[in-house]
């Protein structure tokens, strides 16, 4: 089933943090790092790497974990996300900021040709190639990860409600709480003209921002 594996394998050995707290904007992360295959590799495994582990990596992957947690940093602390959050807040409590990151790259999927030229499936394709060369470098739980969001394709489904609906319920059943994310797609539609006008609002600005780190990443 589409996402379900995704609450058991990347967040397997956990304790103590309810995981799903955690980032959950795939997409994005891949599309910010631009061209560049390592600082690509680095951006996704990001949320994977903790601590020390980082310094086991070449520094061009090590620059790409950075680019990840810039880009959680910056997100977390925008106004325009804030407001996004304070809608759902109410509701969801501390997995507001989840179920955001899930819509906003629902809207990248959806509006993928104002940001980039290649179609998003055959994007998507692109990407597992690249990541597949780096099995050998990356965390094994990420490598397990891969063999479901390949199967079912979970960058390009995103795009779709029943692909983000899929998410939530599983999410939800994992919980360790009553998080109510099975109705998120329904606050989505409900509010779904300002969620789509916060993201294009913040997703410029964070797109600059990156821009910016990368270019002090080249020089450091």
């Amino acid at each position: 089933m589409l996402f379900v594996y995704l609450n058991v394998l990347y967040f397997e050995g956990r304790q103590k943090a309810d995981p799903y707290t955690k980032t959950m904007n795939f997409l994005a992360h891949i599309y910010l790092s631009g061209e560049n295959e390592p600082l690509k590799v680095g951006n996704f495994i990001g949320d994977f790497v903790k601590g020390k582990m980082v310094q086991e990596f070449d520094k061009a992957i090590q620059n790409g974990v950075k680019l990840h947690r810039e880009i959680d940093t910056y997100t977390d602390s925008h106004e325009v996300v804030l407001e996004s959050k304070k809608r759902l807040r109410e509701k969801y409590r501390h997995y507001a900021p989840v179920i955001i990151d899930i819509f906003y790259d629902h809207f990248l999927a959806l509006d993928w040709k104002k940001y980039h030229p290649q179609s998003l499936g055959s994007y998507t394709s692109d990407f597992y190639e690249v990541i597949s060369k780096y099995k050998n470098t990356i965390p094994e739980r990420v490598n397990h990860m891969l063999v479901y969001m390949k199967r079912d394709n979970w960058l390009f489904n995103y795009q779709f409600f029943e692909g983000i609906s899929r998410v939530f319920h599983g999410m939800s059943r994992r919980t360790k709480f009553d998080s109510k994310m099975e109705l998120a797609v329904d606050d989505l539609q409900q509010d779904y003209e300002s969620y789509h006008q916060e993201f294009n609002e913040f997703f410029p600005q964070l797109q600059k921002h990156v821009n910016d780190f990368i270019e002090e990443l080249d020089h450091d």
